[in-house]
């Protein structure tokens, strides 16, 4: 009798843990929005992926646009639009588990800045929510990424898969750059042990939250 209770309350235990691993998922999953019409109306230009200029330092820092400087870990602070996918996903400042579990984080280092200071800027996201399929991105595809009504257009250069203790990535950049990171492979159970990167130059500034590229 008491095998049996023991039993059922184990069947009981983790039928809650598999329903609420999956409505965490959900939750994460969900923080991306998935709206083509309105991510690609983002630009004229989204499907172009012919090679466009670095946009030059000085020019981002003529910019009038004010650095958002005093956000705290956690805040939503920007969206990723990324036409090729179809999907809008919210930034958040900071990259620790917490901040993860709610859209894309916004590294906060020594190494990293924000978009206008002309430095590099590093974005991290999960592989199997926010992140799913962002493997299917190339070289030429364009990003975008808005900030106190800014948007800031980058160009794919290049993706490559890495080490998770790789320290080689999120470093100083002498030109304005975008990275995104994810973990590696995408459909890996457990623990991922490398790290996806996608690496973008910044080609255009658009200020006012309305303003057509």
């Amino acid at each position: 009798m008491v095998a049996k209770i023991l039993s059922i309350l184990l069947i009981i235990t983790g039928m809650i843990v598999t329903g609420w691993s999956g409505y965490e998922w959900w939750t994460q999953k969900s923080a991306a929005t998935f709206q083509p019409e309105k991510a690609q109306a983002i630009s004229r230009d989204w499907e172009e992926t012919d090679y466009q200029e670095t946009v030059n330092r000085e020019v981002v820092h003529t910019s009038d646009v004010t650095p958002q400087m005093k956000a705290k870990t956690g805040e939503k602070i920007g969206e990723l639009t990324i036409p090729q996918l179809g999907y809008l996903y919210p930034i958040y400042w900071g990259t620790d588990e917490q901040t993860l579990k709610q859209g894309v984080g916004m590294y906060n280092t020594a190494f990293t800045t924000l978009p206008n200071q002309a430095g590099h800027t590093a974005l991290a996201g999960h592989r199997d929510t926010v992140f799913d399929g962002l493997d299917q991105l190339k070289k030429g595809d364009r990003l975008y990424l808005t900030l106190d009504d800014a948007t800031y257009e980058y160009q794919i250069r290049k993706t490559w898969i890495t080490d998770e203790h790789d320290r080689s990535v999120i470093v100083e950049k002498n030109s304005p750059t975008l990275t995104l990171t994810t973990c590696y492979p995408f459909d890996y159970l457990g623990s991922a042990p490398d790290r996806y990167i996608i690496q973008a130059s910044l080609i255009q500034i658009n200020e006012g939250s309305d303003s057509p590229s």
